[in-house]
């Protein structure tokens, strides 16, 4: 287990509501302690990041109190990553764009914001950026639902393939241009592809970074549960089908002793589910169902004791803790 802490990031992917985010907030948790500079990340268009760690939410990087300048969080919606992306990106983007049309600069980049891709694309450019700066040790992406993080993944793919052939389409519009421009009222922009190139560069190096073993891990969470299950097969079988990975697999809200026949009856449904997701990964991280919700830094440290400590049991109520 501890050798994730020696990667650079960690993903959590997950169906909404299985305790993906709790999960994100022990493991960062656990590096901060193991005296890590580490960074919570959430990109869930529904965050709850500030209201388990107990925080006024932000979209700026906050410092967790308690964590001695170990720990720190970021909650980042799609209205700051679209801001973000044009600050970044914009200018460049109208420069090979203005090579070809009049439209006014406001109109192509609210287009193109807009267009499907674009926000995730970001995402993954903004968190290798936070890599190569080395401002944290750790990174811990909670990220969005299942089927956004398996979209995520393919994007730098898609965008290598796109500019295989976007490259011979741009040089032949040039060489149009330079001959209609005077016609047209039009602006040469050679240096088009230059920008084309270094974003080309930038796909490729984030392609190779999501899929460096040493420093990108994955780690699903679910739960055994009929729908859980279904979605985290079909997590496991896009990741290898792009060559990708699972480290860790964290099945939570386990029934650990039942006292009832209503508990009996859903620890007989589980340990169906339960058999079926080991085929999956068969030392998979057991988390009990526990009688209080996980708020606040010492029920977090107890989800990081199920994870890092195998011999660890919970004690039998938490607001105890």
């Amino acid at each position: 287990m501890r050798n994730l802490l020696e990667k650079k990031l960690i993903m959590i992917g997950g169906k909404g509501g299985v305790g993906k985010t709790t999960c994100a907030s022990a493991l960062a948790f656990f590096s901060a302690k193991e005296g890590k500079k580490t960074l919570l990340l959430s990109t869930d268009p529904t965050p709850s990041l500030s209201d388990i760690l107990e925080l006024k939410p932000s979209e700026e990087i906050i410092e967790v109190p308690e964590s001695e300048g170990k720990l720190f969080v970021l909650e980042i919606s799609s209205k700051k990553i679209l801001r973000l992306w044009r600050e970044r990106f914009g200018e460049e983007i109208y420069q090979v764009i203005s090579a070809f049309t009049t439209l006014p600069k406001d109109f192509v980049l609210e287009y193109i914001g807009s267009a499907p891709g674009i926000e995730e694309e970001y995402i993954l450019y903004y968190i290798y950026e936070v890599v190569q700066k080395e401002a944290f040790e750790f990174i811990v992406w909670d990220t969005a639902p299942a089927g956004h993080t398996l979209k995520l993944l393919k994007l730098p793919t898609l965008f290598l393939k796109h500019l295989e052939g976007a490259t011979k389409f741009y040089l032949n519009l040039i060489d149009g241009i330079e001959k209609t421009k005077d016609l047209l009222g039009l602006k040469s922009k050679k240096g088009i592809l230059r920008i084309i190139e270094s974003w080309q560069n930038l796909s490729e190096a984030i392609e190779t970074f999501i899929r460096d073993k040493k420093q990108v891990g994955y780690v699903i969470v679910t739960i055994p549960e009929g729908l859980a299950v279904k979605q985290t097969e079909r997590i496991f079988q896009e990741l290898y089908n792009h060559n990708l990975w699972v480290d860790l697999l964290i099945i939570n809200q386990l029934i650990q002793t039942p006292d009832c026949p209503f508990h009996l009856k859903r620890l007989k449904m589980q340990q169906s589910y339960l058999e079926s997701l080991k085929r999956l990964f068969p030392n998979p991280i057991l988390i009990p169902s526990l009688p209080e919700e996980i708020k606040g830094l010492k029920r977090i440290e107890t989800i990081s004791n199920f994870i890092f400590n195998p011999n660890f049991r919970t004690p039998c109520n938490l607001t105890t803790c």
